[in-house]
């Protein structure tokens, strides 16, 4: 039953909230290498671009919310396969504003997930256009 076809494209779902007032966003770690990342998959036949970015956040940290349905961003990075090959991939970032957080989730045990500021998230994130996407919710809304 797998549909999902490597694109060279993802779309990926940036989890925030409001915390005291400020704007908090969630990485997840990637299941393999543990890095910090953001929830993202493949197109599927059948959902939207920023539908798959919102399963793909219920699927990966348990997050359930409103996704924006144009992106806020993109980044490019080099996707590692099962088969140890590698492909660059343009991830489109769809704004997710989180409503619950579940306790039970198909990923829980492969995933730790942590809130934190964009500012944090930047310096934990190794893909430089995901910098600066975050580097920009970091920054004060005038």
């Amino acid at each position: 039953m797998n549909n999902k076809k490597k694109s060279g494209a993802q779309y990926a779902a940036l989890p925030v909230r409001e915390r005291d007032g400020r704007r908090q966003v969630m990485l997840i770690t990637s299941r393999e290498t543990k890095r910090w990342i953001i929830p993202k998959g493949w197109p599927e036949k059948n959902l939207e671009p920023h539908e798959v970015a919102a399963r793909e956040a219920y699927e990966e940290a348990g997050l359930v919310g409103r996704v924006e349905t144009r992106p806020l961003g993109s980044f490019v990075y080099e996707k590692r396969l099962r088969d140890g090959s590698a492909t660059p991939c343009q991830v489109d970032i769809f704004l997710l504003e989180v409503e619950r957080e579940l306790d039970d989730w198909p990923e829980k045990g492969q995933r730790e997930r942590r809130w934190m500021s964009p500012s944090e998230a930047a310096l934990l994130v190794g893909e430089a256009g995901l910098v600066t996407v975050l580097l920009r919710l970091a920054a004060p809304a005038d």
